[in-house]
Formats: C-alpha cells, structure tokens, sequence
C-alpha cells in the first residue's frame, strides 16, 4: 500500500493537469477568434519554450531548497494563467493601439504561453522528485505509473470539461474554471510535507545558471527516447482540434479523452511491467504501438477508424511515459535526481515544441496536411522502437 502523501500527491496532479489541459483543445479557436490562426503551431511552442527554460533552475531548487517549493509555484502559476486569458479578451475588445504592426492582444496571448508553460517547468519536476523521496525503489515504476495515471486523468476531464463549457458558456467560464482548478491543486499541494532532508529557503544563487550544474547528462539515454515521443505528443495537440473537427466533433476535448483513457488503462501495468522486465522492452512495445497508432490517424477517415488508432496511440503514451520517468531515475546520481529529471524534462519540451511548431506551420489550415505530419510521427515511433532493440543490450 502507499502513502497517504502519495495519494493526497496524485490528487493534487489530477487537478493541476485539469487546471492547464483543460484549455488547450479550445485554444486554437480563441486563437482565430483574435485574428491570428496562422499562430496556432505557438499555442504549444511557446507553452514548451516557458517549460524549457524552467528546467535550468526547477531541478537545482528541487535538489537543495526542497520539492515543496517547486511544486507550489508551478501551480500558483498555473492558477492566475486562466485569468490572464480572460485580460487577453478584454485588451482585444478595447482601443489599444497595435505594437509593430500585431495587435496588443497577440502579443499579450503570446507572452502569457510563455508564461503559462513555467508550471509544467517546475510543478512535475518537484512532483516527481517527490515521489521517488516516499517510494521504495523496487516499486518505483509502479508509483510512477499510478502518478501518471492522475496527470492522465486530469487530462482527460481537463479537455472534456473545458469544451463544454466553452461551447455552453463561452470561453471566459473556461477560463475560469481553469483558475478554479488551480486553487484546488493548490490547498492540497500545500498540505504536503517536504520530502527532502535538510531542504534550505531558496536562494538568490538557485537562480543564476552559470553558478553551479544545471544539467544531468546522465539522464541522456532516456531523454533521447522521450524526443520522439514528446515530437508526436506535439503535433497532436497542435493539429488533433481541426483534425477530429473536420470529423465532425461537436466537442473536440472529448477525443483527447478517448487517447487519455487508454493512457490510464495501461499505466496501471505499464509500471509494474517495467519494474519486471526492463526499461529497455516495454520502450520497444511503446515504439511499436505509437507507430501503429500514428500511422492508424494519418489514414482514419472516420469516426470510428479515428477512435481505434486513438486508442493504440493513447496506449503507446502509457507505456512510454512512465518507463522513461522511472528510467530517469534509474541512471540519477545520488543526490541528483531531480537535476535528472530537469533534464530529461527538457527533451520533453524540446520534442514538444519542435513538434508544434513543426506542424503548426506544416499546418496552416490546410487539412490535407495532417494525414502526412500524423506519418511522420508514425515513422519516428518505428524509428524509435528499432534502436532501442539494436542497442537494447547496452541500455540494460
């Protein structure tokens, strides 16, 4: 059995991932609403850019100052970004004159991603670091699996909710719900003890990134898995809204749900699997299954063909997503491993934001495009999967 920490630790990530998923399938549409949807692939890409630069000093914190603080400001963050969109509605409405030719607007929308992508810079990598603090380590794939399906489940409500409300109350009840969310996950982050022993007050130093490592190469192996990974997971928030809208989805969050769920369905083995048979074969499995999945969407003309290849997607996400967290772990130094995670944190961000960026333009509206940028992703997975089986031996 596990902790109470551990659970009140999950039930704070259900609703911080609720709080910033919920707005990202209606995002693209407010974005057009504003003016701009050649923007959209920065919904995402900025979002990542706040997460990246984030990594260079949430590990650090996390590993001297302690995972409390961490945790807690990624989700005040997370809390007043909802009600920043809500300013972002009011400026277009009002008589601000433009900067550089680009309405204030969109340029406040853009800034507040960036802002935005700062919690997922800091709260997972303080949550993580967490939890390896309160889990023996022969059952540390399996905690991170169940953590991974409370982040996955807060990603399928998140999406679900926020559509509905911003078909039935508009975008501004979204927004608000999001906030609403990030008080939640903030009482009862706030409830937790810190985990870490001897955790000092932040310092001014924590902050500067040419004093003291910044970086944990050790992590290298798994960050290099996760980029593929974190490439497809990209261009499927970037183009996955007009995609299954053109399918005739009345409320497009419900179709990350169907992938969400199937991500939670096999975390609950996924973990386990890994602390029983390797890191290295369930990765296999993972590439596999995310190449049939992508290669599944770029072909799916249908509702229902949509729906299957989801579900394979989804549950190469369940597979991967946890394996490399607690692999993460695994290759850490002592002492270092929410600097590790940080790192491979990074990779996250980095396969993201090239992802939606990469897509975005790819994109720009034309619905002809998707089927091709889904078969890349597709390939990348068979990529993925192929050299993880030449060099499984060396990994192991």
């Amino acid at each position: 059995m596990f902790s109470t920490q551990f659970w009140m630790l999950c039930s704070s990530t259900v609703l911080f991932m609720a709080s910033f998923g919920m707005v990202m399938p209606e995002l693209p549409g407010y974005l057009t609403m504003l003016g701009r949807s050649d923007l959209i692939g920065w919904i995402v890409g900025l979002f990542t850019v706040g997460a990246f630069f984030s990594r260079f000093v949430s590990g650090r914190i996390a590993d001297h100052a302690g995972r409390r603080p961490v945790m807690l400001f990624g989700t005040w963050i997370t809390t007043i970004a909802g009600l920043g969109y809500i300013g972002v509605g009011w400026i277009h409405g009002s008589d601000f004159l433009p900067w550089k030719g680009v309405p204030l607007a969109i340029w406040f929308f853009l800034l507040l991603r960036l802002l935005h992508g700062m919690s997922t810079g800091f709260r997972p990598t303080g949550t993580t670091a967490f939890l390896t603090d309160i889990t023996p380590i022969n059952r540390r794939g399996e905690a991170l699996g169940y953590l991974g399906v409370a982040g996955n489940a807060g990603m399928a409500g998140g999406p679900a909710l926020g559509s509905w409300l911003t078909v039935e109350y508009g975008y501004d009840a979204m927004f608000i719900g999001s906030s609403i969310l990030g008080v939640l996950a903030l009482f009862m982050t706030i409830r937790l003890p810190e985990s870490l022993p001897q955790a000092r007050p932040v310092l001014l130093k924590d902050l500067n990134i040419f004093k003291g490592p910044v970086l944990d190469w050790s992590s290298w192996p798994a960050s290099v898995a996760l980029l593929p990974v974190a490439f497809a997971f990209g261009t499927f928030l970037t183009i996955t809204p007009d995609f299954v809208d053109s399918l005739g989805y009345v409320y497009k969050g419900s179709f990350n749900t169907i992938i969400v769920v199937a991500s939670i369905s096999m975390r609950f083995v996924a973990g386990r699997a890994s602390d029983r048979y390797g890191r290295v074969p369930l990765l296999i499995i993972g590439g596999l299954l995310m190449a049939c999945g992508m290669g599944g969407l770029a072909y799916a003309d249908s509702k229902a063909t949509a729906t299957v290849a989801g579900l394979i997607y989804g549950a190469s996400v369940g597979i991967n997503m946890p394996t490399i967290f607690a692999w993460t772990a695994d290759l850490a130094r002592p002492g270092k491993i929410a600097l590790a995670l940080g790192t491979m944190l990074m990779a996250l961000e980095l396969g993201i934001g090239g992802g939606a960026v990469f897509s975005g333009y790819s994109f720009s509206g034309n619905l002809d495009a998707i089927s091709g940028l889904y078969g890349i992703c597709g390939i990348f997975g068979l990529i993925s999967a192929v050299l993880m089986l030449v060099f499984r031996r060396r990994f192991s």
